[in-house]
């Protein structure tokens, strides 16, 4: 479908084209799809920007990646499908590979997401060669040289029993989820809420610019509860500020 960029709604329209275009690839779901217009509500709610308190859990994120001894990106159908390039592109500089971890897991889908991921170079580990003790579900099965002995795993899109498990197991979580009110959000030690067509960019330009120096720095100035609680503020501010146009008159 071809979108005019004069329409109000672009972004939000090529958002959804790329999430049928990995549907038919085989790499989304249909629950994926939901997912998705879960999140996008939330989206609009915030104003569809990042926020100070994403930027700073961004930046925490980035930070806590780069200390870590086997840092690891958990891929899904969703976020293949809309920043495959720039998760790749993430990976590399964070010297952290990616791992393909489904809930609607097959070896054809975890396979296909795999090569859409490695066109853009990036090392992906999806052989499902372990299990994750603790989960009962297809997110229980993981790759041995990656989220099973990971320190620090970040999870793109909502995944609260995993998040809650990886914890279990001794390892740092960071969550990207725009709904901070999701168990993920409040299990994760670092939440980004924020869209993750904004959030991976804004953490490749981090990861960039922070120095060696100021990583630890960062760390210990990082309060996640005081984020989800600026997140869960502006929530409010905004729709009072609707409501009050509304009245308006």
């Amino acid at each position: 479908m071809e979108i005019p960029k004069s329409h109000p709604r672009y972004l939000s329209l090529i958002t959804r084209e790329k999430l049928v275009s990995g549907f038919k690839k085989g790499l989304v779901v249909p629950e994926g799809l939901i997912a998705h217009g879960r999140g996008e509500c939330f989206d609009y709610i915030l104003g569809e920007k990042s926020h100070d308190f994403a930027l700073e859990a961004e930046k925490a994120a980035v930070a806590l990646m780069l200390l870590a001894d086997h840092p690891v990106i958990s891929v899904n159908g969703n976020t293949a499908a809309l920043v495959a390039e720039e998760i790749s592109e993430l990976s590399k500089i964070l010297k952290a590979p990616l791992e393909v971890n489904l809930f609607h897991w097959s070896r054809e889908r975890a396979e296909a997401i795999a090569k859409e991921l490695e066109k853009f170079g990036a090392v992906v580990y999806c052989k499902g060669d372990a299990e994750l003790e603790g989960i009962e579900h297809s997110r229980r099965i993981v790759d041995s040289r990656g989220i099973l002995k990971a320190d620090v795993v970040l999870v793109p899109l909502e995944d609260g029993d995993r998040c809650e498990i990886l914890r279990r197991h001794g390892k740092k979580v960071i969550a990207i989820d725009i709904n901070p009110l999701s168990r993920t959000s409040r299990m994760a030690d670092v939440s980004i809420v924020d869209n993750i067509i904004r959030a991976i960019p804004n953490m490749i330009k981090f990861a960039k610019e922070l120095k060696k120096e100021n990583l630890e720095e960062v760390i210990r100035n990082y309060d996640n509860r005081k984020i989800l609680m600026k997140a869960v503020l502006a929530i409010r501010d905004n729709l009072t500020k609707i409501a009050g146009e509304l009245n308006v008159g």
